[in-house]
């Protein structure tokens, strides 16, 4: 599998390109990030959304009206791809909202959407089954954590969540939402600290 990634808009918003032996899984298209996708994919598949921020989906709709593809998105981050905060972006639709933690098939690639609300009520990171590959999105930054204090982010729920992560066992390559990439030990080390904040 191939990575390619573009800091987009004025938040410096990653959007990534997964390059399977099937075609691309494209992760977060924000602010003009279908320029970027237009350079990179042959055979675009489906977008992925972390969670629902606006610097995230920004280009959702032009992405899949481009390329008729389908945006996965937690169910609970799904009424933040119509703009509730009227930010100006064409407000999109979602073809599959996750539930849960069970593992979905995208054209034989395999993920996972780790429920990790706090941020968002439905922020997620998304694993590559099999990869040891983890989109952080805005959960988990190098020496970071997402903000909890902006409108429908809730910090008993960012709390709750971090303690889950902490717990998990395995590591993982993380590739965020914003700046550089880390690994979940890395991370994991500085959770402790980052809790006594709630």
């Amino acid at each position: 599998m191939q990575i390619t990634q573009q800091a987009c808009g004025p938040y410096m918003t990653n959007c990534y390109i997964l390059s399977t032996q099937k075609g691309e899984i494209i992760i977060d298209p924000g602010f003009e990030a279908l320029k970027f996708i237009k350079e990179h994919v042959k055979n675009p598949l489906a977008i992925l959304n972390t969670h629902g921020h606006c610097d995230h989906v920004w280009d959702n709709a032009k992405v899949k009206r481009e390329y008729n593809i389908p945006i996965y998105i937690h169910k609970n981050d799904e009424f933040m791809l119509d703009d509730p905060m009227d930010r100006g972006f064409e407000p999109s639709k979602a073809d599959f909202l996750v539930e849960d933690e069970n593992i979905l098939n995208i054209n034989g690639t395999e993920f996972k959407f780790h429920f990790l609300p706090g941020h968002t009520p439905g922020c997620t990171m998304i694993e590559v089954i099999g990869q040891n590959l983890m989109f952080s999105g805005d959960f988990l930054f190098y020496r970071s954590i997402g903000r909890w204090d902006f409108p429908f982010s809730n910090p008993e729920l960012m709390k709750e969540s971090l303690q889950k992560v902490l717990k998990y066992e395995n590591d993982f390559r993380l590739l965020p939402g914003h700046g550089k990439e880390t690994t979940l030990k890395a991370e994991q080390i500085h959770i402790p600290s980052w809790l006594r904040y709630f």
